[in-house]
């Protein structure tokens, strides 16, 4: 299955944000979004999403048009910056919610073993992203959207998630954006880089450099 969003025209308060940008996800893929901060990356998964409108955006589903925003199909899940879950719902209901295994969950995260009966407000910051990024990566969604899967999170548990992305992606088209640019590249089968408002496909990892997204020599 592939997704694609085309032709988006982006402005706030007169300023263009993005413009004319292509991005294209999937199935057994993981496309990677690298952009400094600023750029518009979460803006783009949003609008990819459909919980932000722009000016244009034309959003296909294996080349057909979508007249409705991408998330009422029900094929995909987003990861968001912030935390979606409300504070009053308690573990075990959530993955009730999102058809997800609690001991497949537990057999991975084993800290978490205590918690099926906690609420979400109990757990800490790290806990909590942890258990949203495994819900949205391990969903029945055939499109997920990553937006800063590693932030806050150990090095054993951003290579545990790297793992499981690289698993799920056999049946899922992934879209993934981070800061830490290693993780992505290591990650992402193909990447875009958002610069000036507009998307460039990098054929080349030294074009990151080029684009003075990296400094010279960061590559190694």
């Amino acid at each position: 299955m592939i997704f694609e969003i085309d032709n988006i025209e982006l402005n706030f308060s007169g300023r263009n944000v993005l413009n004319g940008v292509y991005l294209k996800a999937e199935t057994g893929k993981v496309t990677g979004l690298l952009g400094a901060n600023g750029s518009g990356k979460s803006c783009l998964f949003e609008l990819f999403f459909g919980s932000m409108k722009a000016k244009y955006k034309l959003v296909r589903v294996d080349s057909n048009p979508l007249t409705k925003p991408l998330f009422k199909t029900k094929k995909v899940k987003f990861l968001p910056q912030f935390n979606f879950i409300p504070n009053s719902v308690k573990l075990s209901v959530v993955f009730e919610l999102y058809k997800v295994n609690w001991e497949s969950f537990v057999t991975v995260f084993e800290s978490f073993i205590p918690y099926r009966n906690s609420k979400f407000k109990e757990l800490s910051g790290g806990e909590r992203r942890i258990l949203e990024t495994y819900l949205v990566i391990k969903s029945d969604s055939e499109f997920i959207l990553l937006d800063e899967p590693f932030s806050h999170l150990s090095p054993i548990n951003i290579n545990l998630f790297k793992r499981l992305i690289a698993e799920e992606k056999k049946n899922k088209a992934v879209v993934i954006t981070d800061h830490m640019y290693n993780h992505i590249i290591d990650t992402s089968d193909d990447i875009y880089l958002l610069k000036n408002g507009t998307t460039k496909l990098i054929k080349n990892l030294e074009e990151l450099e080029m684009y003075r997204y990296i400094s010279e020599g960061s590559l190694g």
